[in-house]
């Protein structure tokens, strides 16, 4: 089923006589969450991200693993998507179960919640199309291939976003996703320490900063897990566009970041989005509309998970 059908079956009302107060339930529990810990937002966003490309928005990504079966989230990729991001979900999900028992999706939960929270950080606001069904099973080994990973070409990386009915504006206006966050250190030590044979640090990469980043994450086989840095070093918990501009100065974090850049193809994207804030957040919000609708399950596909982190008994 094509994108566009499935989200004609999606509606913005579709909770407005089951639980007419989802919108505001969600609202307040990611408010209280973000005060407590400024990096949900982040958190929030990379999971639901995560979840969308693998089998679809459906939460499988919540879905904790068994004796029988190792889960989504436990995927190698899955093993650093934070703390912080799984609780405000489980939590919005408790609060609704106490108004709309049985109601509400975790999928759906998933997409308001992210949205509110990318919101109440300084970023852009749209209407989420609900109706969501969460899935019924959530494997590892379907994970891998399915997310960008930190080495892959631009080639790669457009090739996987238009298997989801994504084009190469919705890649880069999701990547400035970016704009919020944190990355562990074994996610770009290959940039600041033995490049190639010729560099020694990734070119590509302001040195000064790939210099302040050896001294977190030192050139040796015992990396804390704990030690990260922000992927936006200028205004690392407001979204906006700051991101697209620390490209042009070389100021990436991660290398398919920064090949956005200097991808003569993308390049043209993330010029016309460092300079107009509201040309982001216009073709984020599209993007996001688009992620969202990727692989649902509607009708009677799938279930109401009562717990997000266990299908229904």
């Amino acid at each position: 089923m094509s994108i566009a059908n499935e989200n004609r079956r999606l509606s913005s009302d579709f909770y407005s006589k089951s639980c007419p107060n989802v919108e505001r339930i969600v609202h307040n529990v990611v408010s209280q969450k973000l005060l407590e810990a400024p990096t949900t937002a982040a958190g929030a966003l990379r999971l639901f991200f995560h979840d969308c490309f693998v089998e679809g928005c459906d939460a499988s990504v919540l879905i904790a693993s068994s004796s029988t079966n190792k889960a989504e989230r436990d995927a190698e990729i899955n093993l650093s998507l934070p703390g912080d991001g799984f609780d405000v979900f489980f939590r919005a999900k408790r609060a609704l179960e106490l108004q709309c028992p049985g109601i509400v999706s975790c999928a759906d939960v998933m997409a308001i919640a992210t949205r509110d929270l990318v919101n109440l950080v300084g970023g852009p606001r749209w209407e989420v199309q609900k109706g969501r069904r969460d899935g019924l099973y959530s494997k590892a080994s379907r994970v891998g291939n399915n997310l960008p990973q930190v080495n892959q070409t631009i080639t790669q990386l457009i090739n996987l976003f238009e298997s989801k009915g994504l084009t190469v504006m919705d890649m880069v206006a999701l990547s400035g996703a970016h704009t919020i966050g944190l990355s562990h250190c074994k996610e770009y030590m290959s940039r600041i320490y033995s490049y190639n044979k010729t560099f020694d640090i990734d070119p590509s990469m302001n040195k000064d900063y790939a210099q302040s980043l050896r001294g977190p994450c030192p050139n040796n086989h015992k990396l804390d897990p704990n030690v990260v840095s922000f992927n936006d070093i200028s205004t690392p918990f407001r979204f906006d566009n700051a991101y697209y501009n620390n490209l042009r100065k070389g100021l990436g974090l991660l290398e398919t970041d920064q090949k956005l850049f200097t991808d003569s193809f993308t390049r043209k994207y993330v010029l016309s989005m460092a300079k107009n804030e509201e040309f982001f957040f216009s073709n984020f919000v599209s993007a996001m509309i688009k992620l969202g609708s990727i692989g649902v399950k509607v009708g009677t596909d799938g279930e109401v998970r009562r717990d997000c982190g266990f299908v229904n008994p």
